[in-house]
């Protein structure tokens, strides 16, 4: 699915009129029972709605759904803010047809000043001030009416978009003149904004209503960012040969582990091995060793002699693909022996956890990582690489930047992992929940990439196969499980089950 910005979106409402054909008031129509359609299966009649309408577009598909909502028996005041005495067409339109409808308990054109209503528990808000095509913070009387929302009791749906939020950057958005939503309902596509943390306290429930903007329009028009699709991973799944034996599934390394770190290299291993990896080395210090033989006997466990860290690079050349990172710690010895092992990597590399944490450290490394390598940052790691970040924008932003420098993939960790391509795309995972906020849980990712790329995946497939399971994996353990339960190794137990759903 593409992810447009607000012109885009725009341009997108320009090429549905002219190639459907469609007015542009019939169009607003037909969003409107869209909306109307989600409100009225949500909210029952004896809801008192409270419609707030901004003088655009918005505004106007607020007043088709307050007419709309009124014929259906609402109870429906409505507040038109005209405070310049210019509608557009649309909006001036619908403010005619709302007039004529006998069924409206009360309409009010706010042209200077307003007493707002009183907004109680029980009642719902619709919020149609502004749009998709905001582009500065709110400020005087509409910013004193979205504090007086926010402040009350009532329910809040919003048109498209909350109001005072904008659609991309909000850097410098003044976050307590957004309206604060219940649920938004968005007109065909989500909106960028809506994939940043931290703005999911302004978006509530979050439901995509298609209105049937031209799909050949869609098509035609260029974007930077998507949503992976299920189908998409499905294409991408490599299928097994009747006939195939271990040596022709891949030979995974993963260099990881540390004293007192074994788990995190136990649970990369698994992962590894769950995603079709034919064999598993794991490098790992002496100490590690009964841990690993006992827990992953599938695995090869091999040492570089040091007792309690990894400390010597290893030939790569027998290998289809390496993992470092898990538990590796970051001693300065580690640190030398790491940047060894990846400038010499001769197969595809993940990088991960303490090896991120070790680049942090030692910056002039970044520009010696291997062309096409991938790494796995969460955010606070990123900011450790990068720098710190004001917002979700600016360090997406940043991590584009990072993946088009290294010539390489950035999978920037979140409830939306954002996966960074070289040539400046940026692909959200859909899949995962907050039950995976659990430690183990992105070593168990590397694991899973690692093991996709020793299969035989391509480093954009594995990343975007890698990530999509993981985050189902994910989504099937907490359906059983609960998302407060949810362990690493549970991810794990319930990859099989991914890869089944998507194989069938």
């Amino acid at each position: 699915m593409k992810i447009f910005t607000s012109a885009q979106t725009h341009e997108l409402d320009k090429y549905t009129i002219e190639n459907e054909p469609i007015s542009s008031l019939d169009l607003m129509e037909r969003a409107a029972k869209a909306l109307t359609r989600v409100i009225v299966d949500t909210w029952t009649s004896n809801t008192p709605v409270v419609v707030f309408a901004g003088p655009g577009n918005n505004g106007g598909d607020a007043l088709a759904v307050a007419r709309m909502l009124a014929e259906q028996d609402y109870q429906v005041s409505v507040y038109l803010f005209n405070t310049h005495g210019s509608l557009s067409p649309e909006c001036a339109t619908n403010k005619r047809r709302l007039q004529d409808t006998r069924r409206l308990q009360a309409f009010t054109e706010v042209t200077q000043e307003f007493e707002p209503p009183r907004l109680e528990q029980g009642m719902l808000v619709v919020d149609g001030l502004f749009g998709s095509g905001l582009n500065k913070p709110l400020a005087g009387g509409f910013a004193s009416l979205v504090k007086y929302v926010n402040s009350s009791a009532a329910q809040v749906v919003s048109i498209d978009v909350p109001s005072g939020l904008m659609t991309e950057d909000n850097t410098y958005n003044v976050r307590a003149n957004i309206i604060r939503a219940t649920l938004t309902l968005t007109l065909q596509q989500p909106k960028l904004s809506f994939f940043f943390v931290e703005n999911q306290s302004f978006i509530g429930q979050l439901r995509v209503l298609d209105i049937r903007l031209s799909q050949e329009g869609i098509a035609k028009m260029d974007t930077i960012y998507h949503v992976v699709e299920e189908q998409q991973v499905r294409s991408s799944l490599m299928s097994r040969n009747a006939f195939a034996h271990k040596g022709q599934m891949g030979h995974a390394l993963l260099i990881a582990g540390s004293y007192c770190m074994a788990g995190a290299a136990v649970l990369a291993a698994k992962a590894c091995l769950r995603s079709g990896a034919g064999k598993v080395t794991v490098l790992s210090p002496r100490c590690n060793i009964p841990v690993l033989q006992i827990s992953v006997p599938e695995a090869i466990v091999q040492t570089s002699g040091e007792e309690t860290i990894y400390a010597e690079a290893v030939d790569t050349e027998d290998y289809s693909a390496l993992g470092v990172g898990p538990g590796l710690g970051q001693s300065e010895q580690t640190a030398v022996a790491l940047i060894a092992q990846m400038r010499s990597a001769q197969c595809p590399l993940v990088v991960d956890a303490d090896a991120l944490n070790i680049l942090a450290n030692h910056r002039a490394w970044m520009q010696q990582l291997p062309k096409g390598c991938i790494l796995t940052p969460h955010p606070t790691e990123f900011d450790r690489l990068e720098g710190h970040s004001a917002d979700s924008y600016e360090r997406l932003t940043k991590a584009r930047n990072l993946a088009a420098r290294i010539k390489g993939y950035v999978v920037l960790k979140g409830h939306f992992t954002a996966i960074c391509l070289p040539d400046g795309n940026v692909l959200f995972n859909p899949t995962g929940n907050a039950g995976m906020a659990t430690a183990g849980s992105g070593d168990v990712l590397t694991g899973i990439i690692t093991g996709l790329l020793a299969r035989g995946y391509k480093s954009l497939d594995a990343c975007v196969v890698g990530v999509y399971l993981h985050g189902l994996a994910g989504d099937l353990a907490a359906q059983e499980l609960g998302e407060e339960s949810l362990l690493a190794g549970d991810i794990i137990k319930y990859l099989p089950s991914a890869f089944k759903r998507l194989k069938e």
